[in-house]
């Protein structure tokens, strides 16, 4: 299904792809919202979707199509921030106008179909990118967990006071601490006294920050 607001780009791609014998174009799209109504209808493998377009732009459906089909973006943006929203968004392909041929584009189609990516350079690069951004978010995430660890290592709390803690940072009452480890209410509100003077806090919030390393 091909879905952009110019028909001469329309007419283009029904063109590029008349000769192809595994490929045939099942419906089009002008704009966003009937893109949606015509592949719920239409239920198409792949859609070749805009960016720019009325009423409802490629970005606020790419996530509603690409439940339903393949999503092979080509657009004449090329810009880091669609591409990278595009992408995030379910696409599993990202062409440029101007920088593909038919031949390139019945590859693609073709590859999204099975269950693969297609990018053009400028899209690999992006994505490439992403991933590094994301090891890197994933890495600063495993320091800050092995910093809390260490942070609550040196704490000196005991098995039990760290189950007490564990509760309080969830936000349960003393009461419910007791129920969920079977212990008094006296006996909880002994733990925490003693979690407070290792912790060196003065109330529970103080100690739910120190403890979980939020300065």
């Amino acid at each position: 299904m091909i879905v952009d607001d110019n028909p001469i780009v329309r007419m283009a791609l029904q063109g590029y792809l008349a000769s192809a014998e595994d490929v045939r174009v099942v419906g089009e799209a002008a704009d966003g919202r009937t893109a949606v109504t015509t592949a719920q209808r239409l239920q198409p493998d792949v859609i070749l979707l805009d960016y720019r377009m009325p009423i409802a732009d490629g970005l606020s459906v790419v996530g509603t199509l690409a439940e339903r089909a393949a999503v092979l973006v080509l657009t004449s943006d090329s810009a880091d921030e669609v591409i990278a929203a595009m992408l995030r968004g379910g696409a599993r392909g990202y062409l440029v106008h101007g920088e593909f041929d038919p031949a390139e584009l019945l590859r693609a189609i073709r590859s999204v179909a099975a269950g693969q990516g297609w990018l053009s350079p400028r899209s690999a690069s992006v994505t490439i990118a992403l991933l590094r951004e994301q090891a890197d978010r994933d890495r600063a995430g495993v320091h800050r967990q092995e910093q809390q660890r260490r942070t609550q290592q040196g704490f000196g709390l005991t098995p039990r006071e760290q189950d007490v803690m564990t509760l309080l940072c969830a936000g349960h009452s003393n009461a419910a601490i007791a129920r969920r480890l079977l212990l008094t209410e006296k006996t909880v509100k002994n733990h925490l006294n003693h979690i407070f003077t290792k912790l060196q806090a003065s109330n529970r919030t103080e100690a739910v920050v120190r403890w979980t390393g939020r300065q």
